[in-house]
């Protein structure tokens, strides 16, 4: 039985551009309450990590598809208000992994659901579908995959390229 880090990247090495899943050669998480406020924490955590990682100079790109994409999972994952019978910990985990060239930011939450927009015309002006433009807009590709197992929900990522060009 692997990590929860092993669980959430090995959907993603499936979805990525090809690079060698074994030159992860760090990564960083934190769990998320499922309030609003945790959009300013997940900021914050992004913020002491890329500089830990040299990559201060990407915050403002990173940090609002960050923003974007904790802000979808609290918004459309979460049920709302939670309730006593939820279950325990917290529903909303980032996870920032780097490779050499490449940056990953990936939000775990519980649902199901795609992140893709929905419905016709006039949700290109609705907020969630904004949200998505701007992930789409600042980072180099983006993707989510349904967790697998025991693990309830989807990884939503987003990549970022930080390094010279392979």
């Amino acid at each position: 039985m692997g990590t929860n880090g092993s669980t959430v990247l090995e959907p993603l090495r499936q979805g990525l551009p090809p690079i060698d899943p074994g030159a992860v050669s760090t990564s960083a998480s934190c769990a998320l309450p499922a309030r609003y406020e945790a959009v300013r924490g997940a900021r914050k955590f992004t913020s002491a990590t890329l500089d830990r990682w040299d990559l201060a100079d990407r915050f403002d790109d990173v940090a609002l598809v960050v923003s974007e994409l904790v802000t979808n999972a609290l918004r459309h994952a979460v049920p709302d208000g939670g309730g006593p019978d939820e279950p325990q910990g917290p529903p909303v985990r980032l996870h920032l992994m780097r490779w050499a060239s490449r940056l990953v930011c990936a939000v775990r939450d519980p649902s199901r659901e795609s992140p893709e927009a929905r419905g016709g015309e006039e949700d290109f002006s609705a907020e969630s579908g904004r949200g998505l433009f701007l992930v789409e807009s600042f980072s180099d590709s983006w993707g989510w995959h349904p967790l697998a197992g025991t693990l309830q929900g989807k990884v939503v990522w987003a990549l970022f390229r930080v390094g010279p060009e392979e």
